[in-house]
């Protein structure tokens, strides 16, 4: 399924949503626009190309524009091949202008710091040692990834029920991350230690997320699941089969208010009102301590014709004005619990992420 690689997939998967072909240095990518329909992958070889592709949703997720952001500073370290000055000032134009294609999602700014602080320790260095050293990082960024989506997966699979119908919203799986998946890590993780899980995916207009993604990453998995449009959800609820509720985050704030793509908190008010858990699995990079609350954080607005068109049909007459914010703030007083690969935060007693700030990989 996959596109050739000089190189088996950091993702540790026969398909991804983004990797780097160290023979060809280019950035590969799955064009998430033409799924399920076509399994088609790119390959970009200019930074600008990568900025493109972020823009247009190529590629979405909040820690895979991370990691696309991070190759595209390996390539502008490729490509620059004058002194450490002239480095350094492609390497912060470049980031300036990546961090302005998604300003919901915190994982692209926070891979932006990284990489510019390893572009502050190799700019003396020949070019060619530049580019490796730029390269090594964004590779590690990629590998920390996947490896935190598995550990947050088996954290929160430990509240999963055996037998749960899970509904989980848009796409928090290895097409959003670098492999492996958030919320879908952790219906993974419950699958594979036998528990007895059926999945409810959220169509999530107006991009349709759940329905062309989710679904198909779970039926690759062999996870059953089914697909139901976003106003369905209140009847499921109400007819008690939902009994668990797993999402992911562009950004989660000090206070534990938690950004997702928008529908979330329509999801979240109803999972409280039904007493359903309802819970969040994100990387720790998601988390923005600088950020006191939700009310903080940019919400996106994306273009109308993405409402008022699905595929090529019109739905919406022209000259209607449509609304799309792309995000929508969870209070934390509605959200059980929070996995990150650091260990579980829960909004609902009062814990709040800053008590994860001094934890190691994996230790809680």
């Amino acid at each position: 399924m996959s596109t050739d690689l000089s190189r088996a997939p950091l993702s540790g998967a026969d398909w991804f949503a983004v990797e780097f072909d160290p023979a060809t240095r280019e950035v590969v990518m799955l064009d998430q626009r033409r799924l399920p329909a076509e399994v088609r992958y790119h390959r970009y070889r200019k930074p600008d190309e990568v900025v493109d592709a972020i823009r247009d949703m190529v590629v979405r997720g909040a820690p895979a524009i991370g990691i696309a952001a991070a190759y595209a500073l390996a390539m502008v370290a490729r490509d620059e091949t004058g002194d450490g000055q002239m480095f350094l000032v492609a390497n912060g134009t470049a980031g300036r202008i990546l961090n302005a294609t998604r300003p919901t999602a915190v994982n692209l700014g926070w891979a932006i710091a990284r990489m510019s602080r390893r572009a502050g320790k190799v700019y003396e260095l020949a070019p060619e040692l530049r580019y490796q050293g730029m390269l090594e990082e964004a590779e590690a960024i990629h590998r920390e990834d996947v490896a935190s989506c598995r550990r947050m997966g088996e954290i929160g699979a430990a509240d999963v029920p055996d037998g749960a119908v899970i509904l989980t919203h848009c796409n928090a799986g290895a097409l959003a991350t670098g492999g492996y998946g958030t919320a879908l890590g952790v219906i993974r993780s419950a699958h594979a230690q036998g528990k007895n899980v059926r999945v409810l995916a959220d169509e999530t207009r107006p991009y349709l997320q759940g329905a062309r993604l989710t679904a198909w990453e779970l039926h690759q998995d062999g996870i059953p699941v089914e697909v139901i449009t976003d106003s369905m959800a209140g009847h499921f609820f109400q007819t008690g089969e939902i009994g668990f509720v797993v999402v992911g985050s562009d950004r989660i704030a000090a206070n534990s208010d938690v950004a997702n793509k928008i529908g979330t908190y329509s999801l979240a008010v109803l999972a409280n009102q039904h007493e359903v858990p309802f819970t969040v699995a994100a990387p720790w990079s998601s988390v923005d301590l600088r950020t006191r609350s939700g009310a903080d954080i940019p919400i996106e607005e994306r273009s109308r014709d993405e409402v008022a068109r699905i595929g090529g049909t019109t739905v919406v007459a022209d000259g209607i004005p449509c609304r799309h914010p792309a995000f929508d703030i969870t209070p934390a007083r509605l959200v059980d619990a929070i996995y990150t690969e650091r260990g579980v935060v829960r909004p609902k007693i009062g814990e709040r992420p800053d008590v994860l700030q001094g934890e190691p990989f994996g230790s809680r």
